[in-house]
């Protein structure tokens, strides 16, 4: 294969063998797991080939999920046979708690949850709570996403109030945060809005539409500005694409607008990347925060740093959260309700799990937050 124009991959369902347990290592069976953007880009190998850069021919997949402990090794002392536990990502990490290598990632030698059985360190699970108002299904579906949104809010909020001195309450016209994305995003906003923020997010999707409004967060239809989809070289070379596209900017900046009472955004989640870039600087207020945790549509972007200095705009880049945050986010949750629901949405079954992975890179699923099970509860 070259290595420079990789052959996507594909799911197969294969029996593999791994060594048996070390001392500080868990057996487990998985039960629920949500589908992440990771795993797409595994198989897609894209933005890297992550069975090369492993060094191996083939990985098992699927780093976030509800697993219950089958057996455990003879120093492990934190988890027992039957509980049920939150497994972590964390394989490497840097001295402040921050991931470098990803479990069934870019970890070499790590073992993913689609398998019915795994093995994983100990430290990598976080043992659920009995009494949890959760269940193991929402907490699958959820927390990759809610706790890469917690961090990446934390940060991008003590940076607006880095240069705002008072909080959102104080100001005389409500501050608006902006978001473009799927499930981090809305789970940003829902904390946004818990200090203070007005809130809005884009869909082009009717139900999420209205999901939006029922979570308190203004809904803006993404098919008011079909065109905003930036693309510098067409804009030099196709006149119309060129009129399209600002057409499409103009109404999108109107809205903004309308929503901030000209302030522009104070805040702007943008887990998109290329083809709203330019629109989105555009739109976000002086002192403004934007912010990011993924780029779906483009990881190469182009800033006039001179305009983002004079408006004293803020960039953040995070990526998932602090190891050592965990604990406190779960309790978090716990005890605000910052959690999503379920309602009817599809669980795709062990045999599925290959539907889902088309689904999820096609854009055709009912739910920002892809679950699957793989054994029974």
């Amino acid at each position: 294969m070259d290595p420079d124009n990789p052959i996507p991959g594909e799911l197969r369902r294969e029996e593999f063998t791994f060594p048996d347990l070390m001392g500080n290592e868990v057996l487990v069976e998985p039960l629920y797991g949500s589908w992440e953007a990771n795993m797409t880009h595994a198989l897609q190998r894209s933005p890297v080939d992550v069975c090369r850069q492993r060094g191996e021919d083939k990985m098992v997949i699927g780093n976030f999920g509800v697993v219950r402990v089958v057996r455990t090794g003879r120093e492990v002392t934190r988890v027992s046979a039957g509980d049920l536990c939150l497994m972590q990502a964390f394989a490497r990490t840097d001295d402040l708690g921050y991931v470098r290598l990803v479990h069934a990632y870019d970890a070499p030698g790590t073992v993913g949850v689609l398998a019915r059985q795994t093995k994983i360190r100990e430290h990598l699970l976080m043992r659920l709570r009995p009494d949890s108002r959760y269940t193991p299904q929402q907490w699958a579906a959820s927390y990759g996403r809610y706790w890469t949104a917690w961090d990446n809010w934390k940060v991008a909020y003590a940076c607006w109030r880095a240069q705002v001195p008072v909080p959102p309450s104080e100001l005389a016209i409500q501050p608006l945060v902006f978001g473009w994305g799927g499930g981090v995003t809305l789970a940003e906003l829902e904390l946004a809005a818990r200090d203070g923020f007005a809130v809005a997010m884009a869909s082009g999707n009717p139900t999420r539409l209205a999901e939006f409004e029922a979570k308190g967060i203004i809904p803006v239809d993404r098919r008011q500005f079909p065109d905003l989809d930036f693309d510098e070289a067409r804009m030099a070379a196709e006149p119309a694409y060129a009129a399209r596209y600002r057409h499409s900017e103009r109404m999108f900046l109107r809205t903004i607008g309308e929503l901030s009472k000209g302030e522009g955004a104070a805040i702007i989640i943008d887990n998109i990347g290329r083809p709203v870039y330019r629109a989105t600087l555009r739109a976000l207020g002086r002192q403004g925060v934007l912010t990011t945790v993924g780029w779906k549509q483009g990881m190469v972007l182009q800033t006039m740093r001179a305009t983002e200095c004079i408006k004293r705009h803020i960039h953040v880049h995070t990526h998932a959260c602090r190891f050592h945050d965990m604990q406190e986010i779960a309790e978090f949750q716990e005890r605000t309700g910052w959690m999503l629901t379920l309602g009817n949405q599809r669980t795709y079954t062990f045999d599925e799990i290959p539907d889902l992975a088309r689904d999820y890179a096609e854009g055709n699923l009912d739910s920002y937050f892809p679950l699957f099970q793989i054994n029974a509860n």
